[in-house]
């Protein structure tokens, strides 16, 4: 098992900014695909609220959190910004809100 890992939590909306439901399907498809690619995921179902500002409107947002550990490497790192950008542009976002940090293994 690699020595450095990397966790990557990534907030995804249960709305759209338009107030549109996100469909449950298209959250397990992301999950899955986090699955499938690296071999687990967690998914945090209690939702997340967020405000933020944005060209002079208030965004709320409904969110849930989706955590993948991954050994540490620019690959992994690559492949989770391209699954950031696709899920933005598919449920239609400003942004898409995806932390990184190193983590220890015990």
């Amino acid at each position: 098992m690699s020595s450095k890992w990397r966790r990557f939590e990534v907030l995804l909306p249960i709305k759209r900014n338009d107030g549109t439901s996100v469909p449950e399907e298209w959250l397990a498809e992301a999950v899955f695909e986090i699955v499938d690619h690296f071999g687990a995921a967690t998914y945090e179902t209690q939702n997340v609220e967020g405000h933020w500002r944005h060209a002079g409107v208030l965004y709320r947002d409904d969110l849930v959190k989706l955590v993948v550990d991954v050994p540490e490497s620019a690959r992994n790192r690559k492949w989770m910004t391209q699954f950031k950008g696709r899920w933005k542009l598919r449920l239609g976002q400003l942004e898409l809100w995806m932390v990184s940090y190193q983590i220890e293994l015990e």
